[in-house]
């Protein structure tokens, strides 16, 4: 089993260092590329100057929030758990970024079972099973599509405020979009 949490704690060593922190005398340096392609974050790394060896920095500073998240998504990866655990793990990230996490995950749940704690409901529209769960109970479960035929639900009206709340949100920026350009 193998834990990402919601802000990821890197070290400030290598990203190779961080991917394989704790298992580092198991682990070679294709199975460390392995989990780093399965999580979406090989390619930026090799864009680097200096790859695999490029510093973190203390908590990942050097690094963008989804940057950090695929990176703890590959060291939980290396460990080749049979059940992977996300909690909140895209909350914190830009729409690009969270959409990159989502194909990740859904690549590797072929393999592997992904628990994932969320707010955001896009992360979960793909899961082949939703729990719902309100005052601390299980108030619905089903797949996004069930779950989205029962219009007097939680889930529905859960998806329903983000959706609305998101709309409101774009035509604030579009807003000051136009007001920036009649400025």
């Amino acid at each position: 089993m193998a834990l990402v949490s919601q802000e990821p704690i890197l070290f400030d060593g290598s990203i190779s260092y961080n991917i394989k922190y704790g298992c580092d005398d198991w682990v070679t340096d294709k199975d460390v590329e392995e989990a780093a392609s399965q999580a979406n974050i090989h390619d930026f790394i090799l864009t680097t100057e200096k790859g695999y060896n490029t510093l973190c920095g203390a908590r990942g500073v050097a690094l963008s929030g989804g940057q950090k998240q695929r990176i703890a998504i590959a060291r939980a990866l290396i460990r080749k758990p049979k059940i992977l655990i996300l909690d909140e793990a895209t909350s914190a990230l830009d729409a690009a970024t969270e959409r990159d996490i989502q194909d990740t995950l859904h690549k590797i749940s072929q393999n592997i079972s992904v628990i994932i704690i969320a707010h955001r409901l896009s992360t979960v529209q793909r899961a082949n099973k939703i729990f719902v769960l309100s005052d601390k109970k299980i108030v619905q479960a089903g797949s996004h599509k069930k779950l989205m035929q029962e219009v007097d639900g939680v889930y529905y009206n859960l998806v329903n405020k983000q959706i609305l709340h998101e709309k409101e949100d774009d035509d604030e920026e579009n807003d000051d979009e136009n007001n920036n350009k009649n400025d």
